[in-house]
């Protein structure tokens, strides 16, 4: 790269996804000392409606449509997404190749009183509008109140001090990254809780054949996450993921093998179907796509369809 070289990047205005793009740029910085980069923060209708479930109006879509129009119109050369808020197949025209090195992959309890989700007392409020953090936590704790709650991080945990709710569930790798790991209650772990599918993965949109960004950004790729993010984005193209589906995968990379948990339900918790696989490291679609055909033998299509119905 020489010091004439620009590279403007598309974000999204919220303090967690401007943290994200500036993580991105100065990692860029690092590996190209000549490069310039500038931000384009944008506010996307995900941001704008807040007083419905992502599930009703479209889904998590709904965060980057104007990103990537921003790429397709050249408004920007590159856009840096949470992953789990990316559609399992890419938009024509973009790739979405680059994934960051995995932060902290799993869900994180937030509750001031020290309850744990076992010990909440029964009618307790708990906060998220995560459709599969309301199966889980349905399938746990059928006696809860489980209430919607959308905005950005700190909106949330305001709402939660303010004592709308007694606990909410958000992402650890949101929490940490904007210094609020304190928050963290306790972080919900596998086999019995599992992430949305890439959770905790930072990845990197640009133009098709745009190599000169291509070229910039290709240091920055972790094999690891790389991998996972594969695995994961090919279960849930196959269980034809979204918000309005409660759909969760982990993928482990262990040396050359893989191995992956997953499951799909009713956001009442009533019916959770769960599978498990393992794989190699060279054909992680292929895990993916296994585990999804284990639970689409289970049933999984007809949840699905169910809640298409319901959309």
């Amino acid at each position: 790269m020489n010091h004439t070289d620009v590279i403007r990047i598309a974000t999204r205005k919220s303090a967690l996804a401007m943290w994200q793009a500036n993580h991105v740029r100065d990692r860029l910085l690092a590996t190209h000392p000549g490069l310039e980069v500038e931000l384009v923060p944008m506010v996307t209708r995900g941001d704008r409606v807040l007083d419905r479930p992502l599930s009703e109006i479209g889904g998590k879509g709904l965060f980057l449509k104007e990103l990537e129009q921003a790429l397709l119109e050249g408004g920007a050369d590159l856009a840096v997404h949470s992953m789990k808020d990316m559609p399992a197949e890419d938009t024509p025209g973009l790739v979405l190749d680059v994934a960051l090195p995995r932060a902290n992959p799993f869900d994180a309890w937030v509750c001031p009183s020290g309850a744990t989700p076992q010990s909440l007392p029964a009618g307790a409020r708990v906060g998220t509008s995560s459709l599969r953090r309301q199966c889980l936590l349905a399938a746990l704790r059928p006696d809860l109140d489980i209430a919607p709650l959308r905005g950005n991080v700190d909106t949330r945990l305001a709402r939660l001090d303010a004592g709308e709710y007694d606990a909410i569930i958000l992402a650890c790798a949101g929490l940490e990254r904007l210094g609020l790991g304190e928050r963290i209650s306790m972080p919900l772990h596998p086999p019995e809780w599992l992430p949305a599918v890439t959770q905790g993965i930072i990845g990197l949109q640009c133009r098709a054949g745009d190599d000169r960004v291509l070229q910039a950004i290709a240091p920055l790729h972790d094999d690891e996450a790389g991998v996972q993010s594969r695995a994961e984005r090919a279960l849930a193209e196959l269980l034809e993921g979204s918000c309005q589906v409660p759909l969760a995968g982990y993928c482990r990379v262990a040396g050359e093998g893989l191995s992956m948990d997953a499951l799909v339900g009713t956001p009442d918790g009533r019916t959770v179907l769960r599978a498990s696989g393992e794989g190699s490291v060279a054909e992680p679609e292929q895990l993916g796509r296994a585990v999804a055909r284990d639970m689409l033998g289970q049933g999984a299509a007809d949840i699905i369809a169910g809640m298409k119905a319901q959309a």
